[in-house]
């Protein structure tokens, strides 16, 4: 059972029992848990689709906007945390059968783990833990956290505040079993922001390898670095470091991110990267979101760069 299966079934006894519970339909829950373990065999996608719930710009409840969501074609969303209604969220996934399979740290830009102010370094680390239990609380598995800010000090410097806050947490991530994932941001940390197209992920991995524990890792944001290295070549670095993916566009031509289909990344040689490190699991897009018809055009665009659909027996 792949990392994605596991995060799923999680979420469907967890969101099961809540229903058997207040609905007093115990079958209903063990339905939906025999069902569920049929995720993962044959006719199951190599790739699931995701997004971050701030893309889905649908009025009403937030029954209404995962069922947008899954019309459109995805199968998880991502919340931000701390700061959800966890109840409210895990009844529109009961409701819908879209799986809430991860969350993104609601406010690691503005409240860092590298702010030189130490008070502002114990908010952060606050926010992280309960983040981390809101997660757990929905039955998701992981929380996107960006590190910091390399511009908060020295490169020295930085990396221990990142380093020393962020381990403070993994005993907790343990505990709830969820898996703290670094994202590669625009943020001056790990790479050189001025530097050329020729960077490597070596930094990255170091850093996660410091922490010497297998609940940390890497969401690996596909185009935000590309301006900086080639995205197949960080993959393969990253390797098994890479728990999840995020998906945008981007152009070297110009300089700016674009849609997933447009710009000039190579989706090929990204797709098969990912075949050599035996990646499957979720792919999350973060991009500009919209309505409808533009949930389902981002879902048309990751099939389109990546084939989502592919059998997962088609990459075992």
């Amino acid at each position: 059972m792949n990392q994605c299966d596991r995060f799923e079934r999680r979420q469907v006894l967890r969101v099961g029992v809540a229903a058997a519970i207040s609905a007093g339909t115990v079958t209903r829950w063990i339905d939906r848990a025999a069902a569920e373990e049929n995720v993962g065999k044959i006719g199951s996608p190599w790739l699931r689709k995701t997004l971050k719930i701030g893309m889905i710009r649908v009025e009403g409840t937030l029954t209404d906007k995962f069922a947008a969501a899954k019309q459109a074609g995805f199968a998880g969303v991502e919340l931000s945390a701390p700061g959800f209604d966890v109840t409210a969220a895990t009844e529109a996934a009961q409701a819908t059968g879209l799986v809430v399979d991860g969350t993104v740290g609601a406010d690691h830009w503005q409240v860092r783990h590298t702010d030189p102010d130490p008070e502002v370094r114990a908010k952060a680390l606050q926010s992280l833990k309960r983040g981390l239990q809101q997660t757990a609380d929905v039955g998701a598995d992981t929380m996107l956290l960006v590190a910091g800010h390399g511009k908060d000090g020295s490169d020295e410097e930085v990396y221990k505040r990142a380093f020393d806050n962020i381990k403070q947490a993994l005993p907790v991530a343990e505990k709830l079993g969820v898996s703290i994932l670094i994202e590669n941001v625009w943020n001056d940390f790990l790479y050189d922001h001025e530097g050329g197209a020729d960077q490597t992920a070596d930094a990255l991995a170091a850093f996660i390898d410091d922490f010497d524990s297998p609940w940390i890792g890497v969401q690996y944001d596909i185009g935000n670095h590309w301006r900086y290295g080639d995205p197949a070549a960080w993959i393969r670095t990253l390797d098994k470091r890479i728990k999840k993916l995020d998906i945008k566009g981007f152009s070297r031509q110009t300089g700016e991110f674009t849609k997933i289909t447009e710009g000039d990344i190579d989706w090929p040689s990204v797709k098969q990267a990912l075949r050599d490190i035996g990646y499957t699991g979720w792919l999350a897009a973060e991009v500009g979101g919209g309505g409808p018809e533009r949930l389902t055009e981002i879902s048309d665009h990751l099939e389109q760069a990546l084939q989502c659909s592919e059998s997962l027996t088609s990459v075992r």
